[in-house]
C-alpha cells in the first residue's frame, strides 16, 4: 500500500541522534530517505557503545531504520557532481553540519534554491541563529541545560539535573519533522521551497513551557502551591527544582511498592486529583476523610500532602507495583508502576502495538527498536532494519542516470 510520504525523497546529511531520529520518522510514513556518509567510516554512532565487536552499533540501528546507504566524499569533484544530481532529484535537504558546513561545501541556499526552487533545506541548529551562542556546539545534556530544564528538574537540596529522557535530541527531531511536513505542504501551495531551522535550545524550551509559566506566576505571588516546597519551605526569586511534584497543579509522587528495599524500581506514581479525593480515600480504607474539614478540599490538604502520601505508602507496604495500580485504577485513580527499561522491552501491549518492535539486521541478526508513537487508522507502520554502510550506493547512483561503467569510475576516483 502507497504510504502518506511516498514519493518524497530526502536528502539526509545528519548523524548522531537530533537529525536521524527526524528522518527516521519521515522513512517511516514513507518517504525515501537517502542517508549521505563518509566513505569508510560513516555515521560516528555505527562504532559507538558498540556490543558486537565490527557491527553497527545499536546507537545507529534504532536510528537510521527504513533508510538507504549512500557513500559519497562531497569534498572531491566527482562527489559534488552526484550531490548536484541529487539535489535537483530530491525534495528535502536535511543536515546537522556546523555552521557554515554546506557553504564551504559549495552549496549555499542560493546555489540550491537555483539547482532546485522546490528544494527544502532543513536544519538542526544547537542555538538559533543569531543567538550569543549560536557558535557554541551543543550536544544533549548542553540542550537541556540552556533550554531549561535542568535547572527545574531534580531535588531541592541536589544540583541541577538531566533528564534520561532525549529532550535536546530526539526531541529535536520530532520539531523538525514537524517543521518539513509544513513547508512540504506550504510548497504543494507555492511550488516555492524553503529554509528551515529548529534549535535544540528552543525544543527543549517549548517542553518546559510550563515551567516559565511557573516563573510568572512566582513573580507575581512570590510562592508556587503545587510545589513541595509550599507551604512550609521558601522560595526564591526563580522555579526551584520540583522533585517528583506533578507540576500540573495535582499533587503527586514517587512512592514505595512492596520490595522497595532490594529493588530500586518497586514504586507506583500516584497522583491525587480533586475529583478522585473519595475514591482514593476509599481504596486506601480512609473513607473518613472525605467528610474532614482538614482533608475535604485540596487547600486544606496541601499542609498534609507529604502525610498523606506516607499513609498512601503503608497501605502500599503489601503491594507489588501492578498489583497496586490493579487495584487503583478500579477507583480511576491517576497512577501508574515505575517501569524498567527491562520491563519495557518485554512488554506485551507495547509489542502488540508496535511501540517496541522487533527487526532483522543483515549482521545483527534481530533487535529490539522503538516503532512508530503515532498510530494511524489507516496505515500500518513498517519497521525495517537499518542499512550497512554504502548498502545503496550502487543502486541510488543508478537511480541518478550513472552506468556501470560510470558507477565503478566513481568507487575508482573514491567519489563513493
Amino acid at each position: 500500500m502507497s504510504k502518506p510520504l511516498s514519493g518524497i525523497k530526502i536528502i539526509d546529511f545528519t548523524h548522531v541522534q537530533a537529525g536521524p531520529a527526524c528522518t527516521q520518522l519521515l522513512a517511516w510514513y514513507g518517504a525515501d530517505v537517502i542517508k549521505v556518509e563518509r566513505p569508510g567510516s560513516g555515521d560516528v554512532t555505527r562504532s559507538q557503545l558498540r556490543d558486537i565487536p565490527g557491527v553497527d552499533a545499536l546507537y545507529f540501528t534504532m536510528l537510521n531504520s527504513n533508510k538507504r546507504s549512500l557513500t559519497l566524499d562531497t569534498k572531491t569533484p566527482q562527489g559534488k557532481e552526484v550531490l548536484t544530481k541529487l539535489i535537483k532529484e530530491c525534495d528535502v535537504l536535511v543536515e546537522n553540519f556546523g555552521p557554515g558546513a554546506l557553504d564551504r561545501m559549495g552549496f549555499t541556499w542560493e546555489h540550491i534554491n537555483e539547482l532546485n526552487p522546490g528544494m527544502i533545506v532543513a536544519s538542526v541548529k544547537g542555538f538559533s541563529d543569531g543567538h550569543h551562542y549560536e557558535d557554541l556546539k551543543v550536544y544533549e545534556n548542553v540542550a537541556q541545560c540552556a533550554g531549561g530544564a535542568a535547572s527545574t528538574t531534580g531535588f531541592d537540596d541536589g544540583p541541577p539535573t538531566v533528564s534520561a529522557a532525549a529532550l535536546g535530541d530526539s526531541n529535536t527531531g520530532m520539531h523538525l519533522a514537524i517543521g518539513i511536513l509544513t513547508a512540504l505542504h506550504g510548497r504543494n501551495k507555492t511550488g516555492k521551497g524553503q529554509k528551515v531551522a529548529v534549535s535544540m535550545q528552543d525544543s527543549v524550551l517549548n517542553l518546559c513551557r510550563v515551567k516559565l509559566r511557573d516563573q510568572q506566576r512566582l513573580d507575581r505571588i512570590g510562592y508556587l502551591e503545587e510545589y513541595p516546597q509550599y507551604p512550609h519551605g521558601k522560595f526564591s526569586d526563580v522555579v526551584p527544582r520540583g522533585g517528583n511534584a506533578g507540576g500540573g497543579g495535582q499533587p503527586g509522587w514517587v512512592l514505595k511498592c512492596k520490595g522497595w528495599e532490594t529493588d530500586p524500581n518497586a514504586y507506583i506514581y500516584f497522583t491525587i486529583q480533586g475529583h478522585a479525593w473519595a475514591p482514593i480515600c476509599k481504596a486506601i480504607g480512609k473513607e473518613e476523610w472525605t467528610s474532614d474539614p482538614a482533608y475535604m478540599t485540596a487547600e486544606a490538604r496541601q499542609d498534609k500532602i507529604f502525610d498523606i502520601f506516607a499513609t498512601i505508602e503503608v497501605w502500599l507496604a503489601d503491594k507489588t507495583k501492578f498489583e497496586a495500580v490493579d487495584i487503583l485504577r478500579k477507583f480511576d485513580i491517576p497512577c501508574a508502576p515505575v517501569l524498567t527499561m527491562k520491563e519495557i522491552a518485554n512488554d506485551p501491549s507495547l509489542r502488540a502495538s508496535g511501540t517496541i518492535t522487533e527487526v532483522d539486521h543483515k549482521e545483527r541478526g534481530k533487535y529490539l527498536t522503538v516503532g512508530s508513537p503515532i498510530k494511524f487508522s489507516d496505515m500500518t507502520v513498517e519497521i525495517t532494519g537499518s542499512p550497512l554502510l554504502g548498502e545503496h550506493t550502487d543502486e541510488v547512483l543508478g537511480t541518478l542516470g550513472y552506468t556501470a561503467a560510470q558507477i565503478a569510475d566513481l568507487h575508482a576516483a573514491k567519489a563513493v
